[in-house]
């Protein structure tokens, strides 16, 4: 299972665990939510460490997933483990077990969006199989904003609606470096619901706002991610795509996002085709609703 697990350090003293983006690579023959949104698109959690701490970014796709990291982390010597959850879709923290005697924080709607899928979830019937039982809810919840401190650093948790309307983005203002969870990636977001386009770019923007200069997505592509990241125009880019949803664009993925490949913003990746497939069907969806 963790054959294609691989670590990237793209900056000092974080660690990107990546999987996917390998051809031919299957978690299970029958359809499954790991392969289908999480490996075919390739999927990162990420560790900031500092001394003997540590803040878990997503506890990855599986419980041994969860497992390598903790061992990785504790190879370097680190003791004190701290998990923040970007939202609740289940490729982001299905490895939590692995971290069940730590502290796990998420915002106020995650905790509310898992309580109420816990024994669907548990079951295997919430988004298909495989189940994750025990899921492991979190025990500290915020809302709006909040700020840990990992050795003297500050770690500011935001919450914001894109992609999910539970997202937690960590954001490093020392070092402008935003950890964004799924509220972008590359080459296109995915788009749950197409209602909340307005609440969506009105999020990017406070993102954009924050100045960073490095963004790492959970969904991206690895050799970016290992080079330290995408520049802040992966969240231009979200929003032109948003944009282009809104007006129910009718031109192919790779036509509506050309500029920003030109540029080496994206890089176009054959199985998002679906992703912007779905994103137009609920947009035509909603329109007649």
């Amino acid at each position: 299972m963790l054959s294609h697990l691989r670590i990237f350090e793209p900056h000092p003293g974080i660690l990107a665990f990546y999987d996917g983006r390998v051809a031919g690579q299957r978690f299970a023959d029958a359809p499954n939510w790991v392969d289908d949104g999480a490996l075919s698109l390739g999927i990162a959690s990420y560790a900031l460490i500092a001394g003997a701490q540590a803040i878990v970014y997503d506890s990855h796709v599986s419980v041994p997933h969860g497992r390598f990291i903790r061992q990785a982390l504790a190879d370097r010597e680190v003791t004190d483990i701290r998990v923040v959850l970007s939202h609740y879709h289940l490729d982001h923290v299905a490895g939590t077990e692995a971290f069940a005697d730590c502290q796990v924080i998420a915002n106020a709607r995650t905790l509310a969006h898992l309580t109420e899928r816990k024994a669907a979830i548990e079951a295997g019937t919430d988004h298909g199989l495989p189940a994750i039982n025990p899921l492991i809810l979190p025990d500290l919840v915020f809302e709006g904003r909040m700020t840990l401190d990992l050795g003297g650093e500050r770690v500011e948790l935001i919450e914001v609606n894109i992609h999910s309307d539970d997202a937690t983005v960590l954001w490093l203002p020392e070092r402008r470096i935003l950890f964004a969870g799924d509220t972008v990636e590359d080459c296109v977001t995915y788009v749950g619901a197409p209602e909340d386009f307005d609440i969506h770019l009105a999020d990017l923007a406070r993102l954009q706002a924050l100045g960073a200069d490095w963004v790492l997505p959970n969904h991206g592509a690895a050799e970016v991610i290992a080079a330290g990241g995408y520049g802040p125009g992966l969240l231009a880019a979200t929003s032109d795509y948003i944009r282009h949803l809104q007006n129910d664009d009718p031109r192919p993925m790779a036509e509506i996002i050309a500029p920003w490949l030109h540029n080496g913003t994206l890089r176009y990746f054959e199985p998002y085709e679906v992703v912007h497939d779905q994103n137009r069907a609920r947009v035509r969806a909603m329109a007649k609703a």
